[in-house]
């Protein structure tokens, strides 16, 4: 059977997408983790720091607290791969992933209890580092580490999308759903259980060697594996290149972090080379780039740029070059060139790689995987006083590489004329974009429409709509999408206007660079997928007398964003508002017309068959113009029918006047309806866009 190439390499980047979920709480617990053991040591602290002060049991609470997801590291990787692995469910996703890897941890137990010798395991020994045994959830078991709870929660995934909706026999219904997941799990992890007391052991051989191999290949497998994990960004790759080495047994059982922390007091009270006690550390240098060479990368772009556009591209590059230094996140940055001019893209995973190197060779080794932030607080601050000398020669070649990237990127973007940000006469290299636009005009009118909600809609427009999405997950910056038919997605530039930094594409597989609030980003996505309306023309399974139209056309957002208290806390009821693009408001149903405010014109009651009574309100404080700019079409205990012409009013005047033209529709008896939903943060046309369903 053939393999599709572009299907794998989806499954292959949502997977990477996915272990980046648990990966993202190890930064604030790796930080508390160095306070701790900084704030113990008195070397640092003097006596205040002495075992038995209240100063150090407060600080040893604190750090008991901080180990959680280092020593836990298997059950967080379990529980956190369902939220970005499974299609629907999430949390019953990862409750079974938890009870079935359970399951799998004593199955193994019993076995080796049973059988250790027939699998040459020796099950008599306690389970220490390096025994290759472990306690799992207080189960002794096989040290699978992180890649045997990943491995366990791919499966549970696999059953969870595969049973989870299967619908049995009425007389089994207690079976159905989580319950059902579970017990194909549970038998499953039998025979999985078996082939992992076969193999496990001699991958832990195998482990062993490698890490024996790279912790030999010194300079050369530092440059390796940083080229590879900085050149694998843009596919979404470069998780599987450096969370074995980070959170996993590449190199050190237990993964460089973890055996960093813990032995972070032993370095920090001796004078002898962190190289030399600790070469693996070599295989986390990759955040050097992250520190120096994004100065030099934007000081490039910025001298570069044309002199009128200088200080909006200082605008653009000062954020997110503060975002690389500080945070560690490069993204943004990197993204920026990355679509105008790939070669430099490549240019700077060399230099980045040979940064590394070249600081490994000269004794530099750590926890440097990150920003300035966390390097300091990791790295320079508890090891400072007997590794000084290995600090500043950091720092000389870091500065070095700096003036390194800054020529090398100058002499490249002027060579091959790269049109980076600020040499073109687009209009995206502004530093305002389009959805910033928008938002500063519907702010000045009144109107607080969250970006996010505007960036999601934005987002899932560009990507051909509801229909065409199959999958959805996230990174620290990308929201990464699976979409049913490449050729709908839209162009680069139309993602930039709606509020991206960029678009990677490879066939299916989409990725929009959103930058750091993409889980927030993803949340409001995925609730337009729950919910976003369509075409009524589209949905031939929707009764359309159980919908309410849009109104008028415009930009749609909730009813708790009017910027009035009667209408933000429900006063008048629930419903959504829109920001008019036209002037005429049009029955949203088929109804009879209850009310109209004939001297002002600026409102309108109407009541459907079923009894739904809805109020439609033009404007805020709009009865002070005593009707002037409003023209009433219809009068009470007139019958209309969705779309009929109720009121043509004057934007202009209304604003002119001071007023917001926001137009709101209010369901004044909502409290009747338990299916009334409301739908927002869609551009509306009026009488074709759903936005409720009862």
């Amino acid at each position: 059977m053939a393999i599709n190439q572009d299907v794998m390499m989806q499954k292959v980047q949502r997977f990477g997408g996915a272990m980046f979920t648990p990966v993202l709480l190890f930064s604030f617990f790796g930080i508390m983790v160095a306070l701790s053991i900084l704030s113990k040591n008195p070397d640092i602290m003097g006596s205040i720091a002495h075992k038995g002060t209240l100063w150090y049991d407060f600080w040893f609470i604190v750090e008991q607290g901080a180990w959680t997801v280092f020593s836990q590291m298997p059950l967080l990787f379990v529980i956190a791969l369902p939220i970005g692995l499974a299609q629907k469910n999430h949390a019953r996703a990862c409750m079974e992933s938890f009870v079935i890897y359970i399951v799998f941890n004593y199955y193994v137990s019993a076995m080796l209890t049973l059988w250790g010798p027939e699998f040459g395991v020796d099950f008599t020994k306690a389970a220490v580092s390096g025994s290759g045994l472990a306690m799992i959830a207080n189960i002794k078991t096989l040290d699978f580490g992180m890649l045997g709870a990943i491995f366990i929660a791919a499966i549970t995934v696999y059953l969870h999308n595969r049973f989870f909706d299967v619908d049995l026999p009425d007389f089994l219904g207690v079976f159905k759903g989580s319950s059902l997941v579970v017990i194909v799990g549970f038998f499953t992890m039998l025979p999985v259980a078996y082939l992992f007391c076969l193999i496990w052991p001699h991958i832990q051989m195998g482990i062993a060697s490698l890490q024996q191999f790279l912790k030999m290949s010194g300079v050369f497998g530092v440059w390796l594996y940083t080229f590879l994990e900085r050149i694998l960004i843009p596919t979404g790759l470069h998780h599987f290149i450096y969370t074995p080495f980070i959170f996993g047994p590449a190199v050190v059982d237990g993964g460089i972090k973890q055996y960093f922390f813990q032995h972070l007091n032993e370095f920090s009270t001796t004078a002898h080379s962190l190289k030399e006690m600790f070469p693996q550390g070599g295989f986390a240098l990759h955040g050097s780039s992250k520190m120096f060479g994004s100065i030099g990368i934007a000081l490039a772009m910025y001298v570069t740029a044309k002199p009128a556009k200088k200080k909006a591209i200082a605008g653009l590059l000062i954020p997110a070059t503060l975002t690389a230094l500080l945070c560690g996140i490069t993204e943004p940055l990197e993204f920026t060139f990355l679509f105008v001019a790939p070669l430099l893209f490549a240019v700077h995973a060399v230099l980045a790689a040979t940064l590394a190197a070249v600081s490994y060779s000269f004794g530099v080794v750590g926890d440097f995987g990150s920003g300035l932030i966390e390097n300091a607080v990791l790295n320079w601050i508890p090891l400072f006083k007997y590794h000084t000398s290995t600090y500043i020669i950091q720092f000389i070649i870091g500065f070095i590489f700096t003036g390194i990237y800054f020529v090398t990127f100058r002499y490249l973007i002027l060579h091959f004329d790269f049109k980076t940000p600020g040499r073109t006469d687009e209009e995206e290299d502004r530093l305002y974009t389009k959805a910033d636009y928008k938002a500063k005009q519907a702010t000045a009118a009144g109107v607080d429409l969250d970006e996010r909600d505007r960036k999601a809609a934005a987002f899932l427009a560009a990507l051909g709509g509801k229909e065409n999405i199959e999958e959805v997950t996230n990174c620290a910056t990308r929201l990464r999408v699976t979409v049913k038919n490449g050729k709908l997605v839209q162009d680069t530039k139309v993602f930039v206007e709606g509020g991206a930094h960029g678009l990677v594409c490879k066939g299916n597989a989409v990725q929009v660079i959103v930058g750091l609030s993409v889980p927030q980003v993803r949340e409001r996505f995925e609730a337009l997928l729950a919910t976003a309306p369509q075409d009524i023309d589209s949905q031939e399974n929707r009764n359309k007398s159980a919908a309410l139209k849009a109104f008028v056309s415009g930009q749609v957002f909730p009813m708790t964003e009017v910027k009035d208290e009667m209408f933000s806390q429900k006063m008048m009821g629930d419903g959504v508002a829109i920001w008019p693009d036209n002037q005429v408001v049009t029955a949203p149903a088929d109804g009879e017309i209850t009310m109209v405010t004939s001297q002002s014109g600026h409102a309108i009651g109407m009541k459907l068959k079923n009894g739904l009574e809805i109020l439609l309100h033009i404007g805020l404080d709009t009865v002070n113009m005593s009707g002037e700019g409003f023209k009433v079409l219809v009068e009470p205990g007139q019958r209309v029918q969705a779309g009929t012409e109720l009121v043509r009013f004057d934007r202009k005047r209304i604003e002119e006047k001071g007023y917001s033209p926001v137009v709101i529709m209010a369901v004044t008896n909502f409290d009747q309806y338990p299916m009334l939903s409301f739908y927002s943060g869609v551009q509306a046309e009026a009488n074709k866009t759903v936005v409720a369903t009862y």
